[in-house]
């Protein structure tokens, strides 16, 4: 095979190989550290892939260049002296490589599980390193700047390992447990009281009182009042992830804890709540994929210091003190390139340790100008909302969260899916529009209207292209589907999955839904109730004199999965056959709530389709049920004709199919396919609307609210974490803003128990 090789190619491989994967391993170093913050606020997937690649490449090439080294020293015996010492030169910065860079350590929160094989592999590549170290000593030019950079090498590899295991399950789970409390001094206390009871001869017990100041104990973060400035908001942040990383390993927090958390949301504005979420699960982010944790800490800056200064040193005493005249000017020039690049991003590395949330949360009490230097800086960092005109809005237009990529936290976005689009192979279509920061720019110079006519324009050029592509690109996607089917979901995803701006209309519905939750587990004493509830409290709740039995059923008498499918298809079926706004008698209100229903429904069949893990209990038969409803409603189109783009048409057809004898009782245990129970379902929202004079868009939010709830707290840990590192999703804001209004499967204690102490007391 050798010889088949042309001798120029051969030469060309003997004289780049390690030179061209030394400088790949420097430009997958340089894209990773520029590229991967931007992974936890994308809302596109196929980026994230990308990512994902070059983290695997940043550890694999280097790895690979050093046992290149290695071998071409060992094999030094006819090159020169000067290239071998150049080689073991290089070999150092391989291993700062290896640390990788401060913005990425871990792509998945299993790679953290990892760092007892990364602690291995660092004795390994040490050995890898410094064997073509020995074998070229002494080498009067260049061991001391090897050395040097050893140690720089050493330093960031120890980095990387050490907050891999910082971030590693069993070690966070540790990090958030609280200092032992043996409690009070039982035997201490008897002794006490027989001593007590002896010398006094008179009756003596104990009892528990409420500890004097339990309210003094108060922290600064149950103190603020009033609308929070930037830098409030990452201080609460700051306090707040301190006490609810835990969130993540499922750490039951203390009474006080708990309590200053639900007071504290409590007097909040639902914007507000949603910057801090915002800003913990940021902290959150960093602690589990990130330096963070190694970096912002006194060791972290000594050894940080450590390293850039040694890297400093290697630049200069190489420019000023080495005899370069030796070796070639490629490997001066790459030498040089290697050395500055790494301190380039040392220095782009401690702008960004100067300017993080987490440096800004330890900075307490700051004189005027820094203050509103920083808060200016964080003010850029915060939700961004914009008003759309869409045509549904009416009078009341939305407001979409539009923050840029540079400066989001998260992705800001919902995913949705939706079945009946799925069945009849639709075109994704959105409710809203992604608002750009060049339309935000042009509509504040130019007007709305100037903009809407662009837009238009803009919309129709694209109209007309994808008559002509969007035939080919089926065919095209329909032929990679068929050859691909092991990788059918993520096939799926790319082309039925639509994005949804989020919304601070939704934000808000949401917010005000868990205090009215709150209201009735503070004045009930039981959460449990509630934490399990799937639509049963927002049927019951409201208006408890309406018989909606025949409407609750389809939460009671199904499984969850089922419940899911069932309203998502009703709900659509509802959305679609609704098409005269002259029916929607309530206003703006049912506007919005129509609005929010849609984009509920289809996050929640997103997450039970694609994001089996969020639902983890119920995974295997929400894939069975969701395949047979899926087998039949193919089935019931193929026979009414219906092909692509004709939802509306299908919604119709099937809300006027005949079902006299309910379609779970027919199917019996041969099929979980629930199409027809979905169809009954809307008949019944339709008649309880007309005959109750009520109007169902909101019931049905309050109920895909409940539905979104549940996931959110039976969901495990880990999925939320998994998902920081994907875009974070909406279930995971909910799921840890019902932590802090503590509405959880949990015991309830008697409050008349709580912030008590024990006492003596000696009668007359």
């Amino acid at each position: 095979m050798v010889h088949n090789i042309p001798l120029g190619v051969q030469n060309l491989w003997g004289k780049w190989n390690i030179r061209g994967a030394i400088l790949i391993s420097l430009w997958l170093q340089i894209l990773l550290f520029l590229v991967a913050p931007f992974r936890k606020s994308s809302r596109y997937s196929f980026g994230i892939r990308l990512i994902w690649i070059a983290y695997v490449l940043a550890d694999v090439v280097p790895n690979y260049v050093v046992g290149l080294i290695s071998y071409s020293e060992r094999n030094q015996a006819n090159k020169p002296v000067q290239k071998a010492d150049m080689f073991a030169f290089w070999a150092p910065f391989l291993l700062l490589h290896m640390g990788g860079p401060d913005t990425i350590t871990a792509f998945a929160l299993e790679d953290n599980e990892l760092w007892l094989r990364h602690l291995l592999g660092l004795g390994v590549q040490v050995v890898a390193v410094i064997y073509p170290f020995i074998l070229s000593f002494p080498s009067e030019n260049l061991w001391i700047l090897t050395l040097l950079m050893f140690f720089a090498g050493i330093i960031k590899y120890i980095e990387r390992t050490r907050a891999l295991h910082l971030a590693s399950l069993d070690k966070f789970r540790d990090s958030t447990l609280r200092k032992p409390d043996p409690g009070p001094n039982y035997a201490k206390l008897l002794d006490e009281y027989n001593a007590t009871k002896r010398a006094a001869q008179r009756p003596v017990q104990i009892i528990l009182e409420p500890t004097p100041d339990y309210e003094d104990m108060a922290s600064a973060i149950s103190s603020k009042e009033g609308k929070l400035n930037s830098l409030e908001v990452v201080h609460c942040a700051y306090d707040f992830f301190k006490i609810f990383k835990g969130f993540v390993a499922d750490i039951i927090l203390s009474v006080r804890e708990r309590d200053e958390s639900r007071d504290f949301f409590y007097r909040r504005t639902a914007e507000d709540a949603l910057k801090i979420i915002e800003v913990e699960l940021n902290f959150l982010y960093g602690s589990l994929y990130t330096k963070d944790e190694v970096v912002h800490s006194a060791a972290g800056y000594v050894f940080r210091f450590l390293a850039f200064g040694s890297v400093l040193a290697t630049l200069g005493i190489f420019h000023f003190k080495t005899k370069k005249h030796d070796f070639s000017g490629v490997d001066i020039e790459i030498t040089y390139t290697l050395l500055l690049a790494a301190i380039a991003l040392d220095i782009i590395a401690l702008l960004r340790l100067i300017f993080s949330d987490r440096s800004f949360a330890f900075t307490k009490n700051p004189d005027r100008l820094s203050r509103t230097l920083i808060s200016t800086f964080l003010a850029l960092k915060e939700p961004w909302w914009h008003r759309c005109k869409c045509a549904e809005a009416g009078e009341h237009p939305h407001q979409l969260l539009a923050t840029p990529l540079a400066f989001r936290r998260w992705s800001g976005s919902i995913s949705g899916h939706n079945f009946i689009r799925y069945c009849l192979k639709s075109n994704k279509k959105r409710i809203h529009g992604f608002p750009s920061l060049c339309q935000i720019m042009f509509e504040k110079i130019f007007g709305y209207g100037v903009v809407e006519k662009v837009n238009g324009s803009l919309h129709f050029i694209c109209r007309l292209t994808g008559k002509f592509t969007k035939p080919v690109s089926k065919v095209f996607w329909s032929c990679f589907e068929f050859i691909t089917y092991p990788i059918k979901d993520a096939v799926d995803e790319m082309l039925y999955v639509s994005l949804e701006p989020f919304t601070r209309e939704l934000w808000e519905f949401i917010f005000e839904e868990l205090k009215k939750k709150y209201d009735v587990v503070f004045s009930t004493g039981n959460a449990s109730a509630l934490f399990s509830a799937r639509g049963e409290y927002a049927l019951t709740c409201p208006e408890p004199n309406h018989d909606r039995s025949n409407v609750l059923k389809y939460v009671t008498e199904f499984t969850y999965d089922e419940s899911i499918l069932i309203w998502h298809i009703a709900t659509d079926i509802c959305y679609h056959t609704e098409t005269d706004k002259a029916e929607l008698k309530y206003g703006s209100e049912s506007l919005k709530h129509r609005q929010l229903c849609k984009i509920l429904s289809d996050y929640m069949l997103y997450l039970l389709v694609f994001q089996p893990t969020m639902l983890s209990s119920v995974a295997g038969m929400a894939k069975l049920t969701f395949q047979d409803t899926h087998a039949e409603a193919e089935r019931f189109f193929a026979t009414q004709s219906l092909g692509p783009n004709q939802d509306e048409k299908a919604c119709e057809e099937i809300l006027s199919s005949n079902t006299i004898v309910e379609p779970m009782k027919m199917n019996g245990d041969q099929s979980n396919s629930v199409l027809f129970d979905a169809g009954m379902l809307a008949t019944e929202l339709k008649r309880m609307e007309m005959e109750e004079e009520e109007d169902k868009w909101m019931l049905m939010s309050r109920v895909w609210v409940e539905l979104l709830c549940y996931t959110a707290g039976h969901c495990k840990a880990t999925a939320h974490a998994t998902q920081l590192s994907k875009g974070g999703e909406l279930v995971t804001f909910i799921g840890l803003l019902m932590a802090h209004f503590d509405i959880r499967d949990q015991v309830q204690l008697n409050r008349s128990l709580r912030r008590t102490r024990a006492k003596l007391l000696v009668g007359k």
